[in-house]
This record gives structure tokens, C-alpha cells and sequence, in this order.
């Protein structure tokens, strides 16, 4: 029984932190993200020659995020009911915004008007041979910055 009671309760903590963190770190992302909207971000195909610019630089972005104890709980229950894995929609969307903004960032902090040809690139980091565990995942976002 007190076995029960340690797991429902690091489920219940897992998801009251990681809850908290997730609003902070979405909070966080929207005040920066209306910072950082002055800088446009383009896709210019390879046909196409890149804007008169004075200077050009490659800029990245890069991030670790790791899901929390509940969601990964809420993923293995998934799995063996099959379906969309929403536990871990929010964690692919933070690391992805997150990522963009840390480019953008760097490239603003440099005097960039815009940044070109982004491209985003994700990798998982552990939880890789499929057993129950906490999954974190990166992302990275590289784009050429214009001034």
C-alpha cells in the first residue's frame, strides 16, 4: 500500500511541477516572442538569391527540454492504447519556440533586420530503446541573419 501511495504521489508532484514550470516557460516564451517580432524570419527557396544585405552571419539556436515524470507516465499509458501522444505536444512546441527565439536572440544582439532560410532540426536524448523513462528531447534552429 505505501508503495502505492509514493507512486501516486510523485505522479501528483510530477504533474503539479511540471505544470508550473510549463506555464512559466510558455509565459516567458510569449513576452519574448513579441520582443523578438520586429526580426522577420523567411524561407527563400535556393533559386532565389538571398536580399541586399551589409552583412550576413549564421546564427543558431539550440535547446534540451525533458518531459516530467507525469507525462511520461501519460505516454506509456498511450502507447498501449495507441493514438496521439498529447503528453508530449507541449513539449515538442516549447522546444521549438524556444529554439527560434534563442536564434533570433542572437542574431537581434548582432544588429540582424531579418533572418533567412531558417531550418529546424530535433534529436530525442535518452528513453531511446523504448523503455518507460523520462524522455527529454533537443531542437535546434539555424538560419543566415541579415543586416
Amino acid at each position: 500500500m505505501l508503495e502505492l501511495l509514493v507512486i501516486f504521489g510523485l505522479l501528483a508532484l510530477g504533474y503539479v511541477a511540471g505544470s508550473i514550470i510549463e506555464q512559466n516557460h510558455y509565459a516567458s516564451i510569449k513576452v519574448r516572442e513579441r520582443r523578438t517580432q520586429s526580426v522577420p524570419v523567411y524561407n527563400i527557396g535556393a533559386k532565389y538569391p538571398l536580399p541586399e544585405a551589409k552583412g550576413a552571419k549564421l546564427f543558431v539556436g539550440s535547446v534540451v527540454i525533458s518531459s516530467d515524470y507525469y507525462k511520461a507516465f501519460l505516454a506509456q499509458f498511450s502507447k498501449l492504447i495507441g493514438g496521439q501522444i498529447f503528453a508530449y505536444e507541449s513539449l515538442l512546441d516549447r522546444g521549438r519556440r524556444e529554439a527560434l527565439l534563442r536564434m533570433k536572440e542572437d542574431a537581434i544582439r548582432w544588429g540582424a533586420k531579418k533572418v533567412v532560410n531558417v531550418r529546424l532540426e530535433t534529436a530525442t536524448i535518452g528513453n531511446s530503446h523504448g523503455d518507460a523513462g523520462i524522455l527529454s528531447i533537443e531542437v535546434i534552429a539555424y538560419g543566415t541573419g541579415l543586416r
